[in-house]
């Protein structure tokens, strides 16, 4: 078995297994875009160095992520990015993650103004978006970081919280269940491993992970079980040094 490095607190081993890589897009908001994370990109980004790797399984991954997305920009761009995605083109892909919510809870000028997307609205474009993703092909969902209310508002706007992040990831989750897409709820993980411990891995914009913060949530998505159900092509162990 080989080792290699995937950062500087952590390693990544990989046996392959079969050669044929797989076709996968992460699609979604700035959690898969990266944007906190000058070091290594994002979660997203650290995966794809990973697999880039000549002795790695060398699987195929776009970044599709764009800051500031809500589900409906995400719906939008599905199918288009989809379809029409470089080594794609030719072979539809394996895999989407999902990985888009926050933006919709968020509360407009005020700490008790509307939110961005009122609830109602984002359980139907939730349905939408989830329906026709899977007509494509298997799904994952990746949840929502909890935020740093201390810190807001964002861009002097935007109020995030706990309370409306709860209630709009649990939408989220039950119609992932409903639907049999698994869902990685991050912010239940986080807020389950202590103020102290989430606070190190936030940004200073109380918003965006930091560094540490991806490299925790490249982790957890490594360490999820319906991730590695995928993984047919490398047999995977994350390990922190």
């Amino acid at each position: 078995m080989q080792t290699f490095e995937a950062n500087s607190s952590m390693h990544l081993s990989v046996v392959p297994r079969h050669s044929q890589p797989l076709k996968i897009i992460a699609l979604g908001d700035s959690l898969i875009y990266g944007f906190g994370d000058p070091e290594g990109g994002g979660w997203v980004e650290r995966l794809r160095r990973c697999w880039m790797l000549p002795d790695s399984a060398g699987h195929v991954l776009y970044n599709l992520g764009v800051r500031g997305d809500r589900i409906l920009q995400v719906a939008q761009r599905l199918e288009v990015e989809f379809r029409h995605r470089g080594e794609l083109r030719n072979h539809v892909p394996d895999l989407i993650i999902l990985s888009v919510g926050v933006n919709d809870s968020a509360r407009l000028g005020r700490p008790n103004g509307r939110n961005y997307t009122d609830f109602a609205v984002f359980e139907s474009q939730i349905a939408s978006l989830l329906d026709q993703a899977q007509q494509l092909c298997p799904v994952l969902f990746v949840g929502m970081v909890p935020v740093d209310e201390a810190k807001m508002p964002f861009l002097d706007c935007l109020y995030y919280n706990h309370a409306d992040q709860y209630r709009y990831k649990e939408a989220l989750k039950v119609a992932c269940t409903e639907r049999g897409i698994p869902y990685l709820d991050i912010f239940q993980q986080w807020i389950n491993r202590g103020e102290a411990w989430r606070l190190k891995r936030i940004s200073d914009d109380g918003l965006h992970p930091n560094t540490l913060g991806y490299q925790t949530l490249l982790e957890d998505v490594m360490n999820w079980e319906a991730f590695a159900s995928y993984n047919y092509s490398s047999s995977y162990q994350l390990t922190s040094s």
